[in-house]
Formats: C-alpha cells, sequence, structure tokens
C-alpha cells in the first residue's frame, strides 16, 4: 500500500474494501459473500447506517486480503441512529437536523426526506442561528488511536474518514440541493456563508482529531461529488469562485496537522475538467476512477495526471458489470482497468463505488480473483 501511495510498483496491488463510506460493500452483499466463502453467520455492524454498509470483520479481510483499514469517527451516518415507524417507511432524524427515510419493510439505504433550512428566503442569519453539532467533540474519536495501533501492528495502512461530508454536498443536504444551486448562481453570498460553516466544522474535526491521531495515520479523507455521469454539477468556474478556496484551507490544514497523512479526494463522475485544480490545492490521491463516465477513461487520465494522482478505484465498473455481468465479464473489466492504471505505481485497487446488494457473490470473488492474477498475489 505504501509502495502505491508512493507511484511505485509492489509485489502486488494493493486491496480496499471497506476502509471508507464510498469504498464499501452493502450488508445484503456481504453476508451473502460471507456465505460464499463459508465464513461464519455474523451481525454484520453497520459503518454506515444510512447507506447500509457494513464493517467487514477480522476473518473477511483475511480472507480476501485487504490492505488497508478504516477509522470510522462518530457522525450522523452511525452514531445515534434510531429509526421509527412512519407509515410506509424507517424515519430517521440526525443531529444535523435532517429527516432519513428507508422504504419499509426491507428497504435498502436512506434517502433525505426533510432538511432543516428549506428555502426560499434563506438568510444569513438563518444560518448563523442554526443549532450545528459540535464536530470538536472528543467522544467521536474515542477509541480509535487503540484501533489505529492495533491496524499498523498488523500490518495495514490507516485511512481516517471524513466525519460528514463535503462542503458542498453536504450544503445540500442543509437546505436541499435545488435551493443551493439557485443560491449559489443568485445570492452567492448566502451560499457562501453556508460553505463557510461546513468550513468551520470541517475544522473544528480535523484540529481535534490528527492532533490525536495523525502520526498513526497514512490517509484522510474527503468527499464531495461535482460529477455527473457526463458532466458537472456545477461548471469548473462556479466550483473555482466558491468552492475551491474553502477546500484548500481545509487542506492546507489536513497537510499542516499532518504532514504524513495523504490527502484522499472523492467525487463520482466526470471531474477531468476538475482535475489541475484538485492538484493545485493538494489533492495527492483520486478516487473513484468513475470509468463508465464521459471524460473518465483509465488509460487516459493515467497518462495525464498519474504523475501527480494516485488512483484509487476504478478496478471494475459497479454500474453495470459488476451487479449484471457474468464473472468471465467482471475478469476481463478487472484486467483491462488493471493495464491502464496499475504500471508505474500509484494505484490502489478497489470497486468503482460500493458493493451493492444485487451483486451475486460470484462475480465479488471473480474480482478478487482476477486482481490475484492480474495484480500479482
Amino acid at each position: 500500500m505504501l509502495a502505491a501511495l508512493s507511484h511505485r510498483e509492489g509485489d502486488r496491488l494493493p486491496l480496499d474494501i471497506g476502509s471508507v463510506q464510498v469504498t464499501g460493500i452493502h450488508v445484503d452483499a456481504y453476508r451473502g459473500l460471507r456465505s460464499a466463502l463459508g465464513l461464519r453467520e455474523t451481525g454484520a455492524t453497520l459503518c454506515d447506517s444510512i447507506q447500509r454498509l457494513a464493517l467487514p470483520d477480522d476473518d473477511f479481510i483475511a480472507r480476501l486480503g485487504v490492505d488497508v483499514r478504516g477509522l470510522y469517527p462518530l457522525n450522523s451516518h452511525n452514531w445515534n441512529v434510531v429509526e421509527a415507524e412512519a407509515g410506509d417507511y424507517w424515519e430517521y432524524h440526525d443531529e444535523w437536523g435532517i429527516t432519513h427515510r428507508r422504504s419499509r419493510p426491507g428497504g435498502l439505504y436512506h434517502s433525505v426526506f426533510k432538511v432543516p433550512l428549506p428555502g426560499p428566503g434563506l438568510t444569513v442569519r438563518d444560518i448563523e442561528r442554526q443549532p450545528w453539532p459540535d464536530l470538536g467533540d472528543e467522544r467521536r474519536i474515542e477509541g480509535l488511536r487503540e484501533r489505529a495501533q492495533a491496524y499498523r501492528s498488523a500490518g495495514f495502512a490507516v485511512l481516517l474518514k471524513d466525519p460528514f461530508a463535503g462542503i458542498f454536498e453536504m450544503s445540500q443536504r442543509i437546505i436541499g440541493m435545488e435551493e443551493l444551486l439557485m443560491t449559489m448562481a443568485a445570492e452567492p453570498e448566502i451560499a457562501e456563508a453556508l460553505f463557510d460553516k461546513m468550513l468551520e466544522l470541517k475544522l473544528a474535526f480535523w484540529e481535534m482529531a490528527l492532533p490525536r491521531l495523525g502520526d498513526l495515520v497514512d490517509v484522510v479523507s474527503y468527499a464531495d461529488d461535482y460529477g455527473t455521469q457526463t458532466s458537472q454539477i456545477i461548471s469548473p468556474a462556479m466550483f473555482r469562485e466558491l468552492v475551491k478556496p474553502r477546500v484548500k484551507i481545509l487542506f492546507d490544514a489536513m497537510k499542516r496537522l499532518a504532514p504524513g497523512a495523504r490527502r484522499f479526494f472523492h467525487s463520482c463522475g466526470n471531474v477531468r475538467p476538475l482535475l489541475p485544480d484538485f492538484i493545485e490545492i493538494g489533492t495527492q490521491i483520486l478516487n473513484p476512477v468513475h470509468i463508465s463516465a464521459t471524460g473518465m477513461e483509465p488509460a487516459a487520465l493515467k497518462r495525464d495526471f498519474g504523475a501527480d494522482l494516485v488512483f484509487w478505484g476504478g478496478g471494475v465498473d459497479t454500474q453495470g458489470i459488476l451487479p449484471r455481468g457474468s464473472p468471465d465479464e467482471v475478469r476481463d473489466d478487472v484486467r483491462k482497468n488493471i493495464e491502464a492504471l496499475a504500471p508505474g505505481g500509484g494505484f490502489v485497487f478497489s470497486s468503482v463505488h460500493n458493493i451493492q446488494s444485487d451483486v451475486p457473490p460470484a462475480n465479488i470473488v471473480a474480482m478478487v480473483e482476477a486482481l490475484r492474477e492480474y495484480g500479482g498475489t
């Protein structure tokens, strides 16, 4: 893993499943895969209740040869998650004031149902008066130093997860996506006040956590989605004006507080036009390589950005091939992506995004077997 992060070829490609909430596995797929592998039944702890992601157990990690373990701070996706019946749904109110709903009886994940600051008519004063959660609360990282030490002693790389969604994405969850986009265009001073609040809360967490954990952490994560399947959610110009300066402040703080930890930037979709900006503000790892999105062809990305970015993910297409292809098609996709992304180092193998509930166990097994065949043993 450390060789890959240093743009060197190791004895084999490192594998990640479940170190962070964007490389995970849905609890249904996890249970099915455990059964197929002959592993004992477990209660399957959720590391992310909103997405219903399983926290991989030690025997699973050992069987598949996973190389990185994640530290999950307490947050609105895994802390005090209490669902109540609400007609056809399970309903959950989180610490941000967001209402989430999951269909009953067997909904696969939650969706945002109600935001805490709906528009129109939002003011800067509304943002200032909102009761925000305490991200500097040391309870959020209780026990994580001991866990990080155990992971290090066992030979794993260690990733510390961002405590909540990125500045742009979390703002959507606070006032609604449509409202945020309109506000950015028509009343940018209000959008900037909200972005400043998100930055303030993120800094509160990292300034609390990294002095206590940074010496044991190899990677710190940030997740903020700007891409669609074909283009971007906002223009590159709007990103550069309203979002980029704030992410740079955050990354500068991460670098100051944990200079040895690599900065992992997650954004789905076509973010190719933004990659020079990501690099400029200090991104060292790009997740994912969204190989089915326009502009995100693996070989071209490796050619143009491989000297500056480690590519984490993109090992197999999670939208089509992994859930609906045959095992042979999975193996072929893995081979092609390894051939494009692995030469010269700088590639951590993971699926494009979380392995969802409908993925057959045989296809996950085929993915791992292909990694071993084409990425070393």
